[in-house]
């Protein structure tokens, strides 16, 4: 069993996607308008994806998943993630308007999805933890009215590493936002983590040039990985792999 980590998928499908006629594709909300990189973007995610992606692996997605902005217009979205090989996990990005409380979300994702909100998934003696975070203080867009919101997704990281079971040995945090500011100083996410003992963080919400601010791959004696879709050339990273 493979652990794989790609986030900020941004589709925007406007009716049923059948995988290989991509000429029948209709977005909404193209993104190939932030660069060509990004030209059928979700044709190169698919062909990475079941390149390397099989039945019995995990793939993360934190957050930024649909540009919809309610359930019936994710709903070719989530379709979509339904034609992809192994077991999705994923958080809320900051752009994800649809996801509007977590049952109707859980009531409304295929069966290889699963969305995390104050609890954990786990599989062997591997948990996977996660929450939306927010900007920290002492980042360049941190203001006043973000601190309600940051100290909720404090208490929502905090939840979902207390639902961890006994017996679990490995804890992987997953985040749509980056754990700290640019100036990468310790933050509320970081100590819940040294707590907690959090193995490895994954986030997204990172994008050309702000991907230049990521977190070093080592730090705190944490692995963190920035697994924004166009950093990743479209493609899933290899987190971890089960020997």
């Amino acid at each position: 069993m493979k652990i794989f980590g790609l986030g900020d998928l941004h589709l925007s499908f406007d009716r049923l996607v059948i995988p290989g006629c991509w000429e029948g594709v209709s977005q909404h909300k193209p993104m190939d308008i932030f660069g060509s990189h990004w030209k059928n973007h979700y044709q190169k995610i698919y062909d990475n994806w079941c390149r390397l992606v099989e039945a019995d692996d995990l793939v993360l997605v934190p957050g930024d998943i649909s540009w919809a902005m309610d359930m019936e217009e994710a709903k070719w979205d989530l379709d979509f993630l339904n034609s992809l090989p192994g077991k999705i996990i994923m958080v809320r990005g900051n752009h994800d308007y649809w996801w509007r409380g977590i049952t109707r979300v859980r009531q409304a994702l295929p069966p290889n999805v699963v969305a995390l909100q104050n609890d954990c998934f786990c599989i062997g003696k591997t948990a996977v933890c996660g929450s939306r975070g927010w900007s920290c203080p002492g980042s360049d867009e941190f203001t006043e009215r973000d601190k309600n919101i940051y100290l909720r997704e404090l208490k929502r990281v905090e939840l979902s590493l207390q639902s961890v079971p006994y017996g679990v040995t490995r804890i992987i945090l997953m985040l749509h936002f980056m754990p700290t500011g640019e100036s990468h100083e310790i933050s509320g996410f970081i100590e819940l983590m040294k707590q907690y003992d959090v193995k490895s963080c994954v986030y997204g919400h990172l994008h050309h040039p702000a991907d230049t601010i990521r977190l070093p791959d080592n730090k705190w004696g944490i692995e963190f990985s920035l697994v924004s879709a166009d950093y990743l050339n479209f493609t899933p990273k290899l987190l971890w792999e089960e020997k």
